[in-house]
């Protein structure tokens, strides 16, 4: 875990890497989802609660980044100091913790169907036609392969040149000479 002490004149320092921080470290760490406490360097009290307060409201100021409406904040505030905080509590909790998977969940979904669209279906239909191809011909169906592809014009070109073959009987060739000097 990393420690994480704030100093009298409201400096952070990261006590891992020997270095000063700011807030926007500290958000990164967040999002990173990296363990971390704030201490007071002197008291080493647990300060960790009042920075990620000081981070939210820093994204709250920010319209456009804003979560919390002021209906919510009202809401939230009128909690406090009733029966139903600890309940509120651990509601929000599990709340958040359920849309954080149901938002994984979500997104495995959503890849499932990229994966499955037109076009990546008809290129497994064609590797399997292909591989199908194959298995039949007995030869690799992959253009540009070696073996891929079999001319048929190219194997009757080789048996034209190849030498013609000598019939039983017939191998000195002088027969046919013979017969037509007595001719």
């Amino acid at each position: 875990m990393i420690t994480i002490k704030k100093y009298p004149n409201r400096r952070l320092y990261d006590t891992s890497k020997s270095q000063y921080i700011n807030l926007e470290t500290i958000r990164d760490l967040v999002m990173s989802h990296k363990e971390f406490r704030v201490i007071d360097s002197k008291s080493e009290e647990d300060l960790t609660k009042s920075i990620l307060l000081q981070i939210i409201t820093e994204q709250e100021n920010n319209d456009q980044q804003s979560l919390l409406t002021q209906s919510v904040l009202k809401q939230l505030i009128r909690f406090y100091g009733s029966d139903m905080q600890v309940f509120l509590r651990q509601y929000l909790e599990q709340s958040i913790s359920t849309f954080l998977d149901r938002q994984e969940a979500m997104q495995g979904m959503m890849k499932g169907m990229m994966d499955a669209s037109p076009l990546n279906v008809f290129n497994q239909m064609m590797e399997k036609n292909m591989s199908m191809w194959s298995s039949f011909t007995g030869m690799d169906a992959k253009p540009g392969a070696q073996g891929s592809h079999h001319n048929p014009a190219a194997d009757h070109a080789e048996q034209d040149q190849a030498p013609p073959e000598e019939e039983p009987g017939d191998a000195s060739g002088s027969e046919g000479d013979n017969k037509t000097k007595d001719n």
